[in-house]
This record gives C-alpha cells, structure tokens and sequence, in this order.
C-alpha cells in the first residue's frame, strides 16, 4: 500500500461545524508568540472604549458627526469650494484639543495661516506646533513623525492639494506627472493609519475640489490627491457656504452647510447648518437657540425667545447678545440640550460650550482594547 505523501500528511485537519478548539488555541498562542501580546484577541475578551472626540466648536456638527465631535484615532477629510470655512473648522478643532491640555500641530503646506485669525479663534499661539513644508514628501514625513511621537492630540494638513510631489516641483512648467501626487497620498496613508490608531491621534486634512472632464449624469466634483484618502478617512465632511449674513448692506458673515458624507463611528450623511461670523468663527451661541427651539428649551413667541421664565431677547440677534452677557445661562441650556439628545454625555459628566456634545448610547461605536492597554489607562 502506498504511503501518504509528505505534503498530504501535512495538511490542514478537516473540521466539524463546532471547529478544533486545540487548534485555534495552539495558533492563537503562535500569533501571541510571534507578535506580542494583545495582537490578536477574541472580542468579548477585551475592554470595549468608546471612540472619544473633539469638538469641532458646532454642537450640531458634532452631533452630526456622532460623538464629541472629530474621532480620536481615525483620520478626518474636510473639503468644500474655496471660502467655505474648512480652514475655520479645523481651527477650531485645535483650539479646543488645546482647551483640553493637548497639543496641536498644523502642517501649512498653503503657507496661507494668519496667526491673528486663529488667535481670535480661541488657538493658543504659543504652544501650536506649526510646519510650512517645501514639498509633499517633506510634510508628510513631518506628519508621520509627529504621529510617531504620540504626544499630539490633533495635527491638520492644510491642504491635500499642496502637497506637490518633489519631482513635480524641481521639474518645469508644463511637465506631466501622472499619478504621482496620488501615489504619494496613498503610500502615506497605507503608513499613517495604523500610527494614528496606536497613539489616538486625530488627523484632519483639509482638501479642496476639482471638476471631473466629460461627467453626463451625477455631481462632476471630485476631491485631489486620488481615491485613496476617500477610502482611509472614517469622517468626510463637505462643507459648503449657502448664504451671506448681512448687517444692512455690510457682509459680516456665511451661513454654512455641513454634510457628514461618510462616518465610520456613527450614521452617515446627516447634515447641519450654522453661520461663521467673520473675524469670530463659529457662532456657537446662534446655534444654541436654534437647536433649543427646536427640541422646545427655547420657547418662541412672535419675535420673542425666552427660556423658563426669562426673555432672552426680540430676535435671534439680540437673544444672543443676551447669552454673551449671561455664559451661565447659555451653558444652562446647552446642558439641557445635551440631557435631550445625549443623555449618556450628562451622565458622565456634561460639556461646556466649546467642548463639544454627543449622541445617544444606541448609535455610539466602541472599540477593544486588550485588557493590558486598558490597565495601561
């Protein structure tokens, strides 16, 4: 009778319905040895953490976006046409890492940021790391050794678009390069996401939009640096101006949209609406009495707003100017809202104004971490 073969002999055990239990522990103790503890577990094992934020300085995009705002860990893509406020965003989203003791970095490749602004936002100048880079490679490799470090809570690149390829930028003019930047973008982010996850480093690029050539039926829009941030980003939010605010003839601001056009840590495509004061930023106060009065903390009569028993003023404008003078009331009804769409964020522990806001329990996503990093904690 012939002997089996060497390489039959060797062969993977069939199994039943119920699997081979010695087995998968000798090689899930092979996967431990080799790799290191943790590097792979059974999910129930684990201590589940719920994906933290920063707030985006908009209560109703960061309820939009499905938690305390941009995730921690996870790479964020903000574009929109020119003027629309991506930069203002992502300003705020430093300020308020820095509000909370984190540190913030802001990778200028436009070589466009205006200090004064972003003090007027609320950013500390003092402490925010910031880097105009001579090419994409250089500020990608900035990036990655910032993430490295894990001593960041938020690093924006301002914007995707400047990132021009070394090659592209020693070359002439009028000579092609095919793919290059796209290229670049992905072998970036194919290195950055797993560091970004390890150090619970939230990266926010800033990305403008293109026109796609010969495009029938659909939106021709499309976003630069080719298709391989699209598929890394767990949020992409599209923002977009859609009025002016005026005082008489004088613009002294934009109302703005935010669509949440994927996420990755709450339901996609919800969308909101705020305005950007200019020389101010996010007007945070006008939001709060518009999503009160929509869930009915701020009663409306006429012209009128008032909370409980108080007048807050004739008009959106003046109801505002009220809470300016009175913050205690304002973070009162922000208190109230969030007890209303976010109960889980009062029960441990309510945000302040500027600190963001949450969703409910049901729609929160968690992630594991093996009991060691928990402990860690």
């Amino acid at each position: 009778m012939a002997l089996p073969s060497k390489s039959r002999a060797n062969a993977p055990k069939k199994t039943t319905e119920a699997g081979n239990p010695e087995a998968l522990n000798d090689a899930l103790a092979a996967i431990e040895k080799s790799y290191g503890k943790g590097s792979i577990m059974r999910l129930g094992d684990g201590t589940v953490v719920p994906v933290e934020g920063i707030s985006t300085g908009s209560l109703g995009l960061d309820l939009a976006v499905g938690g305390w705002g941009f995730p921690r860990g996870r790479v964020v893509e903000v574009y929109g046409p020119e003027s629309s406020g991506k930069t203002t965003l992502t300003l705020h989203v430093v300020a308020n890492a820095q509000k909370k003791g984190g540190v913030a970095a802001f990778i200028d490749a436009e070589h466009a940021l205006d200090p004064q602004y972003a003090k007027k936002l609320g950013v500390d100048l003092e402490s925010l790391l910031i880097s105009q880079p001579d090419n994409g490679e250089q500020a990608l490799d900035i990036c990655e050794t910032l993430v490295r470090s894990g001593a960041l809570s938020v690093i924006v690149v301002d914007s995707v678009a400047a990132l021009v390829p070394k090659a592209e930028i020693e070359g002439e003019m009028g000579d092609s390069f095919v793919g290059l930047h796209a290229r670049l973008m992905s072998q970036a982010l194919r290195k950055l996401t797993g560091l970004v996850a390890r150090t619970n480093t939230t990266l926010v690029f800033i990305n403008q939009i293109r026109e796609k050539i010969g495009v029938m039926f659909g939106s021709p829009e499309t976003t630069t640096g080719g298709r391989a941030l699209k598929f890394y980003s767990s949020v992409r939010v599209d923002i977009r101006r859609i009025g002016q605010i005026k005082n008489g003839d004088q613009p002294i601001g934009a109302r703005t949209k935010a669509t949440v056009v994927k996420n990755k840590v709450a339901p996609p495509f919800r969308k909101t609406e705020f305005d950007i004061l200019f020389n101010q930023g996010i007007n945070l106060l006008g939001e709060l009495l518009d999503i009160g009065v929509e869930c009915g903390i701020v009663k409306r009569s006429g012209t009128w707003l008032s909370y409980g028993d108080q007048r807050l003023g004739q008009g959106r404008d003046r109801a505002r100017e009220y809470l300016i003078e009175n913050p205690a009331v304002a973070d009162e009804i922000q208190h109230k809202i969030l007890a209303e769409l976010a109960p889980h964020v009062v029960q441990g522990g309510a945000a302040t104004r500027g600190d963001g806001a949450a969703q409910d329990k049901s729609e929160a996503r968690e992630r594991p971490v093996a009991k060691e990093q928990a402990a860690e904690a």
